[in-house]
């Protein structure tokens, strides 16, 4: 009998603490039935490892809560969250749309595209990429602390280099200019940041190191651009005209291609370095164009003894005002069995030879045209000639390059 009542009492008091552990009135600290899955979870965990309590969904739809340690970021998470706290309010996300012949005769298509940009100043100058807002009809240019999108004009546009800029009428609270770093200062593996609008996905941020420095890239005009940063950071397309920045969130490029044969990133990008930019952006906001030196020569000629040739003087250039001369071309009259045939010659007697630029030694067209664009149009130079097997120096007065 007393072994009977002994029995029942035990299964009441079972009873009544299942009855608490089901309704939730037993912690995880005081029953072990109430220790939750993610404890127990990976190697190296024992019962003296901190608890993370998890409270039930309240009748009055309090949101859950968890009790979790203060977060603790690594030096290189605290680098990245500061530089995109600093500058993405700064990247802007440009559109653009024009319009093109349709299939069809007589009708038009509308053709849009996108890109990035970067606010320079609090009068709404905006700098981006050549490529992003050539031959478009319609540009637009959305902040950060705005949905509603600004009309943008082009002030200026610099093709060889990649480089434009545009002009929205904004409140200045509303505009968060860049700090401009220094690009002659990267490092190969230094730490470099992008941020762009890839795929129309606004201020996405990339990170990766400076892969190489000094490449040589071709603008889509033809020109060559050079002293192009190479990276490894993510860029796709919409990344064009974004911020190639800094450890201190500075901006030391502008993000312009990547070398891919699919469309998609390779891991292999190029940006323009800032100190270009520097150069480019100040005559685009006075000239609307870079106003470059030129010596008026159209074309030229490899020289098997060393220089750059001239083959063609521009009509009204420097180069023929100072006397120079290029490449005669003779017409000549010859038998070929019972006819006469008329047969053109090249004669290279005449012609000048350019050796050197104020003492500084061109051999090929892109060195000369890179010694000529240090000067400035009415400026003066000496050219080091190969005239007739002679040397000679010709004093020229630089022109503008149209």
């Amino acid at each position: 009998m007393k072994t009977t009542l002994l029995l029942c009492f035990c299964s009441a008091v079972l009873a009544v603490l299942l009855t608490h552990v089901i309704q939730g009135n037993l912690s995880p600290e005081s029953s072990a039935l109430a220790s939750s899955s993610p404890q127990t979870v990976g190697a190296g965990w024992s019962p003296q490892a901190p608890l993370i309590r998890l409270q039930a969904p309240a009748a009055n739809g309090r949101q859950w809560g968890r009790e979790l340690s203060r977060r603790e970021f690594t030096t290189d998470e605290k680098i990245n969250i500061s530089v995109y706290d600093k500058v993405n309010r700064s990247v802007v996300n440009i559109d653009t749309k024009s319009e093109v012949p349709a299939m069809f005769l007589g009708q038009q298509q509308t053709r849009e595209g996108s890109g990035s940009g970067w606010v320079l100043d609090n009068q709404g100058h905006i700098v981006t990429n050549h490529h992003v807002v050539a031959g478009s009809d319609f540009v637009s240019v959305t902040l950060s602390d705005s949905k509603q999108p600004y009309p943008a004009r082009v002030i200026g546009s610099d093709p060889p280099n990649d480089i434009a800029v545009l002009k929205i009428e904004a409140p200045q609270d509303l505009l968060h200019p860049v700090e401009l770093g220094d690009s002659k200062s990267l490092r190969v593996g230094q730490k470099i940041i992008a941020i762009g609008n890839p795929f129309g996905l606004e201020r996405t941020m990339t990170v990766g190191i400076v892969s190489s420095l000094g490449r040589h890239l071709r603008s889509k005009s033809g020109r060559m651009m050079k002293g192009i940063i190479q990276i490894d950071a993510a860029l796709n397309q919409g990344n064009s005209g974004g911020p190639l920045l800094d450890s201190q969130g500075k901006v030391v490029g502008m993000n312009t291609a990547i070398a891919t044969l699919t469309g998609e990133n390779t891991g292999v990008g190029f940006s323009v370095p800032v100190h270009t930019i520097k150069k480019v952006v100040p005559q685009l906001l006075q000239f609307g164009e870079v106003q470059r030196a030129s010596l008026g020569i159209d074309f030229y000629w490899k020289s098997d003894s060393g220089g750059v040739g001239i083959a063609k003087t521009a009509e009204f250039g420097a180069a023929r005002q100072a006397g120079l001369k290029g490449l005669t071309i003779k017409r000549k009259l010859f038998r070929v069995g019972n006819r006469i045939v008329p047969r053109t010659e090249v004669d290279e007697s005449e012609a000048d030879i350019i050796l050197a630029v104020n003492d500084e030694a061109v051999s090929t067209t892109e060195g000369l045209r890179d010694a000529i664009e240090k000067y400035k149009p009415g400026q003066q130079v000496d050219l080091r000639l190969r005239r007739k097997g002679q040397l000679e120096t010709v004093r020229v007065t630089l022109g503008l390059e149209e």
